[in-house]
């Protein structure tokens, strides 16, 4: 990707429902059983369609939505869903899923993408959600989410985090 795309790309970003452009789902797949191997490889006990298609939804969970450019290249992904790695804390719904395009990556497409579930729990009237991660600690930690506790996942600890819908984005 040239220098002036990805300079230009925070302006361009457009986040929008999956089941607003489904033909983006074989794509999603393909980057689930990359990214999250151990669980939509073929040795897991994931399936990245099942979990993709459930996510076709606006005004129930699970909900996906997709950052996607001006040339409607598809860019990242997150999902908003009832249950993930850490529910065994007994808390919930949680942003999930998060996952941009290795190209992507420290441009603001994530940035656009975590604060695109923030606003979609507060149209749910969700009161607060959470997240686990082992990369993304930091980008989190500047929206102004709460280290909540720790979790394990196939790859490994994860921290898990907080956000009160209440909260300024």
């Amino acid at each position: 990707m040239s220098k002036s795309k990805i300079k230009s790309m925070k302006s361009k970003v457009r986040i929008v429902h999956l089941l607003e452009v489904p033909e983006f789902t074989g794509t999603l797949i393909n980057w689930y059983v990359e990214e999250w191997e151990p669980w939509y490889g073929s040795g897991g006990d994931g399936d990245a369609e099942s979990d993709l298609r459930a996510c076709c939804s606006k005004e129930a969970l699970p909900i996906c939505l997709v950052a996607i450019d001006s040339t409607n290249e598809l860019l990242g992904t997150v999902a908003l869903r009832p249950i993930s790695v850490g529910s065994e804390l007994g808390v919930g719904p949680w942003l999930s899923a998060f996952l941009v395009g290795e190209t992507y990556r420290g441009h603001g497409v994530g940035t656009s993408l975590i604060k695109a579930i923030e606003e979609e729990a507060r149209r749910l009237n969700i009161v607060e959600i959470f997240t686990s991660t082992n990369s993304a600690c930091q980008m989190f930690k500047r929206r102004g989410w709460e280290a909540y506790g720790s979790s394990k996942s196939l790859r490994g600890d994860v921290t898990v985090f907080r956000w009160e819908t209440s909260t300024e984005i």
